[in-house]
């Protein structure tokens, strides 16, 4: 619902690789906010944005090089939107941190997760170089 890991994906990818790459985040149908998200972004140092969730329909542009899905729902739908396109769709699986149960700690603790491990498959994924090898 572009609510949670997609918009923790799109702040990470901003804040590590700056204006050299565009980076818009969708989901599959409409949500909103999440404080979940904003807070666990205050812990890293970049505060709330003014991110508004969005469907994969309203992107502006549908001139990508690639896409990175991170929810099964999500792969299916990009896979179905690029099938006449030449766009790379890659596949993260990611855990979905609202069902956690708990207290508040709890629940920031599976936000935490979510957002370590999207920011290691980032840097995994466009480190310097990467390109350059074709992923190998």
């Amino acid at each position: 619902m572009n609510a949670v890991r997609s918009p923790l994906a799109e702040r990470l990818a901003r804040a590590m690789l700056g204006d050299a790459v565009f980076v818009a985040s969708a989901g599959v149908r409409a949500g909103e906010r999440d404080p979940f998200v904003d807070a666990t972004m205050r812990e890293t140092g970049l505060g709330p944005d003014d991110h508004t969730p969005r469907t994969l329909d309203e992107l502006e542009d549908d001139y990508f090089d690639l896409i990175v899905t991170l929810s099964p729902e999500a792969h299916h739908a990009a896979l179905e939107l690029t099938r006449t396109l030449a766009v790379e769709v890659e596949y993260w699986p990611m855990p979905d941190p609202t069902v956690a149960r708990g207290t508040r700690d709890q629940i920031m603790d599976a936000y935490r997760d979510l957002r370590d491990r999207l920011r290691s498959r980032l840097a995994e994924r466009f480190r310097p170089g990467k390109a350059a090898t074709n992923g190998d």
